[in-house]
């Protein structure tokens, strides 16, 4: 029953994903003849020239054989999520094309539409799946570059979409803003898969470093490391003690350290994908 619970809830945010996708398309970039890159930009492109057809067909159409690189590159668990996804933005797309979009500056259109469709494309890409397209080529690029991030790379992929976009409305504005909707998308993209995902890491000098480390354990739920370090005006070993806790936890902890220790000194960094016990657990999907 758990797995049930947990599938629908993978399915289920991979289609709300696909779908906030497509309103940000119908709503801001497509009336504005702007793209986010990717398949559905190469869509609307193919119907401008072609005079027909409609972009959640032509996306549906054109992901097909992309599919067959996914599976065999990536695996299942991909290949099932990313066709739950091109199914939901394909039809998402044609079906709430009947909105009425905003009459809004197209730098506000670029804006607004690379915002949204960053916060759809970050919740697919953070179940682990795609909406199809450029999306699969985009983790299949990700499998050879492992530390560049994923909106790094969904950008540089999509700006070549851009480019075509001038070209094609004979209008080189259209690539300025497409360029700055893909801007956007990619940074939210960002934000969605790993931002949410941060953590605190700090780092505490104190003389009464076992009483602080008591407290990690104990108030916190915590672990704690020791570091050797050495002053450099007394030259005295010190035992600097470094902990990870959620970010959420970080105000309670300063305020235990200074009730320990009002001298004490505490560095105090962001942390993100903290991988281990109490937190998240590696998995070849992870982006």
């Amino acid at each position: 029953m758990k797995k049930v619970y947990q599938s629908g809830l993978w399915f289920g945010k991979i289609i709300l994903g696909s779908v906030i996708f497509a309103l940000g398309f119908n709503l801001f970039l497509g009336p504005n003849a702007l793209n986010a890159g990717g398949i559905s930009g190469l869509a609307m492109i193919l119907v401008h020239l072609l005079g027909f057809g409609s972009v959640g067909l032509i996306t549906f159409i054109v992901n097909l054989p992309l599919f067959i690189l996914g599976g065999v590159k990536i695996g299942r668990k991909f290949l099932i999520g990313s066709l739950a996804g091109m199914l939901a933005t394909s039809i998402a797309l044609d079906a709430l094309v009947f909105l009425p979009s905003p009459q809004v500056d197209p730098l506000l259109a670029a804006l607004y539409g690379g915002l949204v469709c960053g916060l759809g494309l970050g919740m697919v890409f953070s179940t682990g799946g795609s909406t199809g397209g450029s999306d699969i080529i985009v983790r299949v690029l990700k499998l050879r570059w492992a530390n560049v991030p994923i909106g790094i790379i969904n950008s540089v992929f999509d700006f070549t979409v851009a480019v075509l976009t001038g070209l094609a409305f004979w209008d080189m504005s259209r690539t300025l803003y497409s360029g700055v909707a893909i801007f956007v998308t990619g940074r939210i993209i960002d934000a969605v898969v790993y931002r949410f995902d941060y953590s605190k890491v700090a780092l505490i000098i104190s003389d009464r470093h076992e009483e602080i480390t008591s407290m990690i354990n104990h108030d916190l739920d915590r672990g704690a490391t020791y570091l050797h370090g050495e002053g450099s005006y007394s030259h005295q070993d010190k035992k600097v003690v470094l902990t990870v806790v959620k970010k959420q936890q970080i105000a309670e902890l300063k305020r235990l350290v200074v009730e320990i220790d009002p001298n004490a000194f505490i560095v105090v960094q962001e942390a993100h994908q903290v991988l281990g016990e109490g937190f998240a657990r590696y998995s070849h999907d992870s982006l």
